[in-house]
């Protein structure tokens, strides 16, 4: 690649060259297993049970959401394994090299709130587990505070050590969640008497139509979850030794890792209704209620590595690219991973985790209309525009193939304004709840329709993109 535009590079931001790419499937399934043996995924899964599904009904809703993420995952994962290059540079191609710096920032923001519910968590799971060796702490809220911003720190020391932490960080936390995740399940297991009490909560709904209007916007909430990493999936792709490496680790990872946890969550939130009369989804709180201080102390460390493994490899590495995308002379990955957690510390998490409400139909299903018009963008532009042919000098540069409008792409931000406005349109017209209820699904597609309808139209098939981008 020929001299860059510092205004648009770094060292973060650079291709990957391809002796340095040495993640194989096994960190990519380590990855996902990380990544996925976490509270919020927990408490997904929890969150079905709270509100009203059996455990059959809420492993089908997880399985499914998690197939259906899995595609765009793929099919965006592809440029970073190809190409060596980041999500914010990617971005590039459809938007613009000025233009993706707004796609970019509307998955930093949502990624630094997610940020901040993993270390709220995090130092909730050190202030229960300090209240069980010390029963006089309990309700100490500023003991609750010190442990959240103690554990905020904490993430900011692994932010700062780089990359390649994350990826040894990955490779120890997977086995590690694994063996205590089996524990978890053999402990409640006892507790409970039998796996046929503890997946004895019944279903509360009564009708078809009952179940279903609980069941869509739970799935789009299921893809949601992971609508974050199926932008940003090319920031850990760009190290892959080889397409198949990562395609294959993430298709055996995702839905693998995520139904065995979800499933751990569902069997143990249907175990406390039985046990304590009303289910619990938060696994903190329940953890605190056996009051056995050599197993509350166990568990709530491997909560903390679970918590620390995916706040750092979900929530970190993307807004920290994201933030030196804006200024890469300035800001570099380490400098966007404090914005990230200071960001993250001004979203009040304690109040997205309020209720399953909160949590699933609100946080999830609200950020998941903005992402879902950005991947629909990506991919079109990707696969069916360029046909994964990619201009990589160009990417790097103010007057090549992705200048379009002095750096911006009017079409992609016309798409994405489209495909938010209709995604969201049911939180502003109650007759329109059903777009919202399928955030996702109506941003990707009307987002992609759209870009895609705007660039055929406005340049023939048979012209070159680089003469487009030139003009």
């Amino acid at each position: 690649m020929s001299s860059v535009d510092p205004s648009l590079s770094n060292q973060d931001l650079r291709p990957v060259p391809p002796e340095k790419r040495n993640w194989t499937f096994y960190n990519y399934t380590a990855l996902w297993f990380s990544m996925c043996m976490e509270i919020t995924t927990y408490r997904l899964a929890s969150g079905l049970i709270a509100n009203g599904m059996d455990w059959k009904q809420a492993i089908g809703t997880v399985l499914l959401g998690n197939l259906i993420v899995l595609v765009p995952m793929l099919l965006n994962a592809h440029a970073g394994a190809k190409y060596g290059i980041p999500f914010p540079v990617f971005l590039r191609a459809p938007f613009g090299v000025r233009g993706a710096n707004l796609a970019a920032l509307l998955r930093a923001v949502v990624a630094c709130g997610w940020f901040g519910i993993q270390s709220w968590i995090g130092g909730s799971a050190i202030d229960a587990m300090l209240t069980v060796i010390r029963p006089s702490t309990a309700g100490n809220r500023d003991l609750l505070w010190a442990c959240f911003l103690g554990f905020w720190l904490l993430n900011m020391v692994v932010v700062w050590r780089g990359v390649e932490s994350i990826r040894r960080l990955q490779a120890f936390g997977a086995p590690f969640m694994f063996v205590m995740a089996a524990a978890l399940l053999v402990w409640v297991r006892v507790k409970a008497g039998s796996f046929g009490v503890m997946l004895s909560t019944p279903s509360r709904f009564h009708s078809t139509h009952a179940f279903l209007a609980v069941f869509f916007p739970s799935l789009t909430a299921m893809v949601g979850y992971w609508a974050t990493l199926a932008l940003n999936i090319p920031d850990f792709t760009r190290y892959s030794k080889s397409q198949s490496a990562q395609s294959w680790g993430q298709a055996f990872g995702l839905p693998v890792a995520m139904v065995l946890y979800t499933s751990l969550g569902i069997a143990v939130t249907s175990a406390s209704a039985v046990l304590f009369g009303r289910p619990i989804w938060d696994p903190v709180e329940l953890i605190g209620m056996f009051h056995q201080p050599v197993a509350a102390f166990v568990a709530m460390i491997a909560v903390l590595v679970a918590t620390l493994n995916v706040n750092i490899g979900a929530n970190v590495v993307s807004p920290s690219n994201d933030f030196s995308n804006l200024y890469p002379r300035l800001i570099s990955f380490r400098a966007g991973g404090v914005i990230t957690g200071f960001l993250g510390l001004a979203m009040c998490p304690w109040k997205l985790l309020a209720t399953p409400d909160a949590y699933i139909f609100g946080w999830l299903v609200g950020y998941s209309g903005l992402l879902g018009p950005v991947a629909g963008i990506m991919v079109c532009d990707y696969f069916f525009i360029r046909g994964t042919e990619l201009d990589v000098n160009s990417l790097y540069h103010r007057d090549g193939a992705y200048s379009y409008a002095k750096g911006v792409n009017p079409r992609a931000l016309l798409a994405l304004a489209c495909g938010v406005a209709i995604a969201l349109a049911g939180v502003f017209a109650p007759g329109l709840r059903f777009l919202y209820d399928y955030a996702w699904f109506v941003g990707f597609f009307a987002a992609g329709a759209a870009y895609l309808a705007m660039m055929r139209t406005v340049a023939p098939a048979e012209e070159s993109w680089s003469a487009i981008g030139d003009r």
